[in-house]
């Protein structure tokens, strides 16, 4: 019986401490999010004006909530949603254009990192998911799993349980933090090597057992 523990043990041991290895931190940071719909330090703001490309653009909000448009000059945007904004920008524009036609979108500059084609910082709209935002970066590797995405601030995970079809809107993600695509694990990239080798050991462990008898 010692003999055939001492056999098993490997294989027992290569199964449990894998998937703990891949394990990362997870202590929350998952505070109440009140900012989910309104503009902060870091965000984008892109702005059309109709038939006044000249005007349109993307215009980032630095960090003091300040964001300077064509004509109008800087304006503290901070707290703002993207329709309180909209009717600020009509008002001001409308001293220099006809009946301007003003559409404001609200972009978040996120990370996306980790086991994807194209790690880097990408922007994206609430209405986007986070397959959209994985998409932006080429999608993830052979060796990503893209089923276990994570949200991270400043090195710490968001508890929050998304999927690939969650929108961004929907998450407590803000410019500067990371969607991080984890590899998989070890058995799970090596499904058939383990299998053949589990079957190896029960057969050893069969023929152990035949011998003793």
């Amino acid at each position: 019986m010692f003999r055939w523990r001492f056999l098993v043990f490997p294989i027992a041991a290569c199964a449990v401490s894998l998937p703990a290895s891949a394990q990362s931190a997870t202590a929350s940071a998952n505070q109440p999010d009140s900012i989910a719909g309104i503009l902060r330090p870091g965000d984008l703001i892109r702005l059309r004006i109709w038939r006044e490309p000249d005007l349109s653009g993307e215009f980032q909000v630095d960090e003091n909530g300040v964001a300077t448009f064509p004509k109008i000059g800087p304006f503290n945007v901070l707290d703002e949603s993207p329709e309180s904004l909209k009717a600020k920008l009509l008002s001001s524009y409308a001293i220099y254009l006809r009946n301007p036609s003003v559409e404001v979108t609200m972009l978040r500059r996120i990370n996306v990192l980790g086991a994807v084609q194209k790690p880097g910082l990408y922007p994206v709209d609430p209405t986007m998911t986070i397959a959209d935002a994985l998409a932006a970066a080429g999608g993830a590797t052979s060796m990503g799993d893209q089923h276990k995405v994570e949200l991270v601030r400043n090195g710490v995970r968001i508890s929050q349980r998304i999927n690939s079809t969650t929108r961004i809107g929907e998450t407590p993600l803000r410019s500067g933090d990371q969607i991080f695509v984890p590899e998989r694990s070890f058995i799970v990239r090596n499904s058939g090597l383990v299998a053949a080798v589990v079957s190896v050991s029960a057969s050893l462990f069969i023929a152990l057992l035949s011998r003793r008898k």
